[in-house]
């Protein structure tokens, strides 16, 4: 897993211009249960902050499933307990993540929180690309979803 997040930190840094952090995240595998818990601890802490985030899914009281989590203050990824990295598309929610760790680590600012999510997608739909996959198909996510996801609405 250290070798395939150094990949993926070189791969971010030299096609989507983020820095080249080699600190690494702790990776967590969670039960869908604990993954629905921690977004709702995350949402109370942001909220209490005067901060609503969109990721890589929305809201618990939306529907929408969140596929893995990135944890700004334990620099944790969360991800599935059934995650595998013989898929490609499970590849591509760590590299969701390790985006969002990158501008973490290395303090990047944002107008707004969902804004951060702009270049996790960009770069989630690109490796997706290089096995010949959408991330439409692969996680039913429409470009107007997307836009809705990264736009900040205030």
């Amino acid at each position: 897993m250290q070798d395939l997040l150094t990949v993926m930190a070189i791969w971010l840094s030299v096609n989507f211009g983020l820095p080249a952090i080699d600190e690494k995240p702790r990776i967590e595998f969670v039960s869908a249960a604990r993954m629905a818990e921690v977004r709702r601890e995350r949402l109370a802490a942001e909220r209490s902050h005067g901060v609503v985030e969109i990721g890589q899914g929305t809201s618990p009281d939306t529907g929408h499933e969140f596929h893995a989590i990135y944890d700004d203050v334990s620099r944790t990824i969360y991800l599935p307990s059934d995650w595998t990295p013989a898929s490609s598309a499970h590849v591509s929610m760590l590299l969701h993540e390790m985006v969002h760790h990158l501008q973490n680590a290395g303090a990047l600012k944002y107008e707004c929180s969902e804004a951060r999510e702009r270049p996790a997608y960009q770069a989630q739909a690109r490796w997706l690309e290089l096995f010949g996959k959408k991330l439409e198909e692969e996680f039913k996510i429409d470009p107007m979803t997307i836009l809705v996801r990264t736009s900040c609405m205030y």
